[in-house]
């Protein structure tokens, strides 16, 4: 079966079905080749940014800063012209990323979450101009 079928179709099919709603065909979000810099580039900033706000411990904050550093990749590698960013969607995504890893990890300070991501995804957007 093609696998371009399968990735965009089928998850499709199945969540229609389920849910029994039509559904539009969804590119599937893709990491581009830059993944492991954007996790780098958010686990050090996820860490600087722990110590300044004093939240959590560094591996949470490295953690929490790589989820986020990844889902921005991922919802860069979704767009036509990868090299032409958005500063506002890299930080909107960064920013419910940390939210999100941050409830997992450390489910006490979800603002500071919130900030740690939204500054990994400004720190991605300017250092990947």
């Amino acid at each position: 079966m093609n696998p371009i079928f399968k990735r965009t179709f089928l998850p499709g099919l199945v969540a229609t079905s389920l849910i029994g709603v039509n559904a539009v065909s969804m590119q599937p979000a893709s990491a581009d080749e830059n993944i492991l810099r954007d996790i780098g580039i958010g686990a050090a900033t996820g860490v600087v940014t722990g110590a300044i706000t004093n939240d959590g411990s560094a591996l949470n904050n490295a953690v929490n800063g790589a989820a986020a550093g990844a889902a921005v990749n991922a919802v860069n590698g979704t767009r036509n012209n990868r090299r032409n960013r958005n500063f506002a969607t890299d930080v909107g995504v960064g920013a419910a990323a940390g939210t999100v890893s941050g409830a997992i990890t450390n489910g006490k300070r979800p603002l500071n979450n919130a900030i740690k991501g939204a500054a990994t995804g400004a720190a991605i957007n300017l250092l990947t101009r």
